[in-house]
């Protein structure tokens, strides 16, 4: 068993670099947090879950929130933007399904805004693991 020193000297040694390194580069990429720490299985599983829900999303004619003109699109476009690079690409490429015009696009929607979600919660998480305060 640690001591309380040994477990703060331990603490103090993660914080040596750039600690929001794997905070950003897991918001821009999925899984790439937990690949700047050598998580390497977390990584992997991250990236191909988010990037296939994502995906999913795009092939189900799922909307892409541009501009929020009431609470509800405000909040989609937040989780839109939890997708990072994703999303400012499929933006740009013009990927995104119009409005909601049938039942699927709908749950591409919702696809897309999870994924995101997901995203800034592995985001997170690798940035706690860099800091230490998850082992």
């Amino acid at each position: 068993m640690g001591t309380a020193s040994n477990k703060a000297a331990a603490g103090e040694a993660r914080q040596h670099g750039f600690v929001y390194l794997p905070l950003i580069a897991g918001w821009l990429v999925p899984g790439a947090g937990h690949f700047v720490l050598g998580k390497w299985g977390r990584g992997v599983l991250l990236f191909v879950s988010i990037v296939t829900m994502f995906a999913l999303g795009l092939a189900m004619d799922g909307k892409l929130y541009s501009g929020a003109q009431d609470i509800l699109d405000l909040l989609g476009l937040v989780g839109d933007l939890g997708n990072g690079l994703m999303f400012f690409v499929s933006h740009a490429m013009g990927l995104g399904g119009d409005p909601v015009q049938f039942t699927t696009a709908d749950y591409g929607t919702k696809f897309i805004v999870v994924a995101g979600l997901l995203n800034v919660v592995a985001a997170v998480d690798a940035h706690n693991l860099r800091t230490g305060r998850k082992s």
